[in-house]
């Protein structure tokens, strides 16, 4: 008698998950220069002075905009330090975060 070899016909493949995206979300207050919130998007975001401009007016007009989307230590790392940018100067700058 002889033996039959039974192979699986298809490998087990493994998929890394992709990690879950979170938004920054500038909240609009009262009593921020403008222009210093351009500065801190164009610090912290990395935004040309146009982009920075073009947010801080969509957050002034709406009440709040999306700046961003990244994992979430990395979202988290950017508003909190865009937030202590702003309490540094006595503004009450704030910057949040959400799952996308």
């Amino acid at each position: 008698m002889s033996k039959i070899l039974v192979r699986p016909r298809t490998k087990a493949r493994t998929k890394t998950k992709r990690p879950p995206l979170y938004k920054v979300i500038l909240l609009n207050d009262d009593f921020t220069p403008r222009e210093f919130v351009v500065v801190v998007l164009k610090a912290v975001f990395r935004m040309g002075a146009e982009r920075a401009y073009h947010v801080m007016m969509t957050a002034h007009r709406k009440g709040a905009c999306v700046i961003a989307v990244y994992t979430r230590d990395v979202a988290e790392t950017k508003a909190k330090e865009a937030t202590e940018l702003g309490r540094s100067k006595g503004y009450p700058l704030f910057f949040t975060t959400e799952p996308e």
